[in-house]
């Protein structure tokens, strides 16, 4: 028998040659601050307060970074962090503020979010006819 020669390892592969993930998602709320019905700076404590790390609501530590760049709130997260737990706690916020008939948060791009009008519109011309 012929000894096995073993394969040199192939660079990239194995759990040594892991990153962290980094996320970084943008809430925009540049049209409700314009109409002063929302404060960014409220919003943006709110988050910090209720975004839950191992569990705990606040324990933000190293992997959670929430910043506010005018009327955008960015969260930067390094790890899992889903974009859809962004969406959660801001329709809790909205709800809190008595402000879901409202605003509505609709994403935008795979990392930004927007909260924007709904769009009703009245059919005047059916009023009318009666």
């Amino acid at each position: 028998m012929a000894p096995v020669q073993k394969k040199a390892p192939v660079k990239g592969k194995g759990p040594a040659s892991k990153k962290k993930q980094g996320h970084k998602f943008v809430i925009d709320c540049t049209t409700a601050e314009t109409d002063s019905i929302l404060d960014t700076s409220q919003f943006e404590k709110y988050l910090k307060e209720k975004i839950k790390v191992d569990g705990k609501a606040g324990n933000l530590g190293d992997t959670v970074a929430i910043s506010r760049d005018k009327s955008k709130i960015v969260v930067t997260a390094e790890g899992l962090f889903s974009k859809r737990y962004l969406k959660y706690l801001s329709k809790k916020f909205l709800k809190k503020l008595q402000m879901r008939d409202f605003l509505r948060i609709v994403s935008t791009n795979k990392s930004t979010y927007e909260l924007k009008y709904y769009n009703i519109q009245e059919n005047d011309d059916d009023a009318g006819d009666e």
